[in-house]
């Protein structure tokens, strides 16, 4: 039984008991969980308390698809999880991950020189020099990403 779960707001961090609410499970189960998944790690703060940042909340929503809508057991999980972390690893390596929202470059009117028999227009009526410019970017805001990225 799928159920629909809240969007992640904006914010830095997120208290256990706010990702209980987000992730639709209770703060015991996170706790737990903690134990069983090496590559969830909330910073901790006075008192043990814990504060999630927004990949990890991704993190247990997949968790939490594995074992409750996928049927997967934890040991079924934990080993899901680790192929899914070394494939999206592998991925970065290899500049095969696009960010979302990457390909529509149609709303991208900034003076990008084009070419002057295009019309409206999205990437295809760049200039070469345009299209290898926002390559630059690309390659620029992955390595960006990557720096502020915890290596799980």
């Amino acid at each position: 039984m799928e159920i629909s779960l809240p969007l992640i707001p904006a914010k830095r961090y997120f208290t256990i008991g706010e990702v209980g609410d987000l992730c639709g499970v209770k703060p015991h189960v996170l706790r737990y969980w903690e134990q069983e998944f090496t590559q969830l790690r909330p910073m901790k703060r006075r008192g043990n308390r814990r504060y999630y940042q927004h990949h990890e909340v991704l993190m247990i929503r997949r968790i939490r698809d594995l074992l409750y809508d996928q049927g997967f057991t934890i040991s079924g999980a934990r080993n899901r999880m680790q192929d899914i972390i070394q494939l999206e690893r592998d991925k970065k390596r290899n500049g095969e991950v696009l960010l979302e929202g990457v390909e529509d470059f149609e709303e991208m009117d900034a003076g990008l020189p084009v070419h002057e028999d295009s019309g409206a227009g999205g990437l295809e009526n760049l200039t070469a020099s345009a299209t290898d410019h926002l390559m630059a970017l690309r390659r620029e805001l992955f390595e960006i990403r990557d720096l502020l990225s915890p290596a799980y």
